[in-house]
């Protein structure tokens, strides 16, 4: 991140094994954008809208053969017109690029607040283009996964026995559980359970997790539980590959 004279300059990128065109980058921006958030921020009219409130607003995009480019009108969220909003495949890489970008946030509250979003939403969009073909490596075998789940629930649970007081105990329980999986996922991707099983969690381009989609990925497990589909991989851009 980078500021000069009160705009900002932000960029993601993830790789790309494959071509793509600015017209893909173009149609798959707004459906990522309202699928990622549960259809809470809507893209129409060449607009991020909340409601009716129009957070972001966009000039007409401008499309080469790989790259699309959404110059900054207005909105909400920006301090005045100006800056552009790019994704673009560069050396084998997939890259979105925000620039010239000014803030209607001050800068202390853009930065603990819009910025994490931003990073966040950028990386899942760009690894759904990205897709998950080819795999990062050998998807790990499912009961070898719920195998692995088991060892680092009862890791937790002995931990939570251990430091906490009879009372604390869940609190205790939920709190060493968070922390625990989201250390192993970014720092490496093995748990325990993944260390005994011979897996661990990497992003689809073979990456590791950033911490945000760690907090996607551990959100989502009830619901994957309650469906029985992986649908916290699916949506946090991850997957579990045997080691």
């Amino acid at each position: 991140m980078k500021w000069i004279d009160g705009k900002v300059a932000l960029q993601d990128s993830v790789s790309m094994p494959r071509p793509v065109t600015g017209k893909e980058l173009r149609d798959g921006f707004p459906k990522d954008i309202e699928a990622l958030t549960l259809g809470l921020i809507r893209v129409g009219a060449n607009a991020l809208r909340l409601g009716p409130l129009e957070l972001i607003r966009f000039g007409p995009p401008r499309i080469t053969s790989t790259s699309v480019q959404w110059p900054i009108e207005g909105g909400l969220l920006a301090r005045s017109a100006g800056g552009r909003l790019r994704t673009e495949l560069l050396h084998g890489r997939l890259v979105e690029s925000l620039e010239g970008y000014q803030p209607m946030l001050p800068r202390p509250l853009y930065v603990l607040t819009q910025v994490p979003i931003h990073h966040l939403l950028t990386r899942l969009h760009l690894l759904r283009v990205r897709g998950r073909r080819p795999q990062p490596g050998p998807a790990a075998d499912p009961s070898r996964r719920r195998a692995a789940a088991a060892i680092d629930a009862a890791c937790c649970l002995s931990m939570a026995a251990l430091i906490g007081r009879r009372r604390r105990r869940l609190p205790v329980l939920f709190g060493f559980a968070a922390g625990y999986h989201l250390a192993c996922w970014t720092l490496s991707g093995v748990t325990l359970g993944g260390a005994v099983m011979k897996q661990r969690v990497v992003s689809v381009d073979g990456s590791n997790l950033t911490i945000g989609q760690a907090l996607v990925r551990l959100a989502l497990l009830p619901l994957a539980a309650v469906r029985m589909r992986d649908v916290h991989d699916e949506i946090a851009g991850t997957e579990v590959i045997s080691d």
